[in-house]
């Protein structure tokens, strides 16, 4: 975990184990907070001290090097930046129990543990310790601007919301049309990425105008990163993933490749697909393997690259007329880089 990020991650734990501190000690109940410090990586599945994998944490990184680019000094971010991962972790686990979805980050998920009724109460809780980092990151604020903070913090979680009811609408649907996915990972998946790089700016106390547009630049970030991803997930290196090739074809995910080769499919073709796609449980390893000749012999590859290529170039635009000096920019650039162009 980056240096940067230890002032947050205290928050986060400071948080937890104040609330941790309060809850009855019933024979018999859930330490629902440790079952939190469990999800964020810092307890073992016998609620034992561990350092887990936490994920990226890119989101609150993020936050902090908008702060520091648009001239502030990111400990005025610091706050918001763990509302902001603590928000990303509500939605987690109870996205892991819509998709059942066994495990995350290599570990066994809250609900596959603990049971889904009290997964989803986790899950709550952490939207609770969000607001709360939330409302003490307004208090740094004065006037409107506290008021503003959150209320785009609220909005944002109703975007992330809508984009999850879209994508479980698609798993429903034999055609989804790339606008309509586009716009569900503007919503799930970039909503997030964009207040990230807004609240960052905003912490710094400057105008409006020019918040707003680190709000684009993490909006064209954050679906440069989910394309990337959705390319990872059919032909990523499994060295480099620690997934097999065509993982979320196994899985049967609407994602980008899926969805622009459903666009582009023959009838015959079509046919043939929802045939290898509904047959079992899980796609066979044979069936991945036509699902990629079909990707193959439609180009949807190249299409899916330069999707992506062209959101990384977007982003990469914008940071340099919203940061120009090359030095104070670049630890947004290699962030940049290491998000849209990486291979794990």
């Amino acid at each position: 975990m980056p240096d940067e990020l230890t002032h947050v991650e205290t928050i986060m734990r400071t948080l937890v184990e104040r609330y941790d501190g309060h809850f009855p000690r019933v024979a018999g109940a859930l330490p629902i907070y440790q079952v939190i410090a469990y999800h964020l990586g810092w307890m073992d599945e016998s609620l034992r001290p561990t350092q887990a994998s936490s994920g990226k944490r890119f989101r609150p990184l993020l936050c902090l090097r908008c702060c520091a680019a648009a001239g502030g000094d990111p400990s005025q971010a610091a706050w918001i930046a763990a509302a902001i991962e603590l928000l990303h972790n509500f939605t987690l686990i109870h996205d892991d129990i819509q998709d059942r979805s066994e495990t995350r980050r290599h570990r066994p998920t809250v609900w596959r543990l603990w049971g889904e009724a009290q997964a989803i109460n986790a899950g709550d809780a952490l939207f609770a310790l969000s607001q709360l980092a939330a409302l003490e990151a307004s208090r740094l604020l004065a006037g409107d601007r506290s008021s503003e903070l959150l209320q785009r913090f609220n909005e944002t979680t109703l975007r992330i919301v809508e984009g999850q009811v879209l994508d479980l609408s698609f798993e429903r649907s034999d055609t989804v049309e790339t606008a309509a996915y586009l716009a569900m990972i503007e919503r799930k998946t970039a909503a997030l990425v964009a207040y990230a790089a807004w609240a960052g700016a905003f912490a710094a106390g400057v105008a409006s105008e020019r918040a707003e547009g680190f709000s684009e630049f993490g909006r064209q970030l954050g679906i440069g990163f989910q394309l990337q991803d959705d390319y990872l997930g059919v032909w990523g290196d499994p060295a480099a993933t620690g997934k097999a090739r065509g993982d979320d074809l196994r899985r049967r995910k609407k994602s980008l490749p899926v969805v622009i080769l459903l666009e582009r499919l023959s009838p015959a073709d079509r046919r043939r697909l929802f045939t290898l796609w509904s047959a079992h449980d899980e796609v066979s390893p044979n069936a991945v393997d036509e699902i990629l000749d079909l990707l193959d012999r439609y180009d949807v590859q190249a299409s899916v690259r330069a999707l992506v290529r062209a959101y990384h170039e977007a982003a990469g635009a914008l940071l340099k007329q919203l940061v120009p000096d090359p030095e104070r920019a670049r630890p947004l650039r290699e962030l940049v880089e290491r998000l849209v162009i990486r291979e794990g």
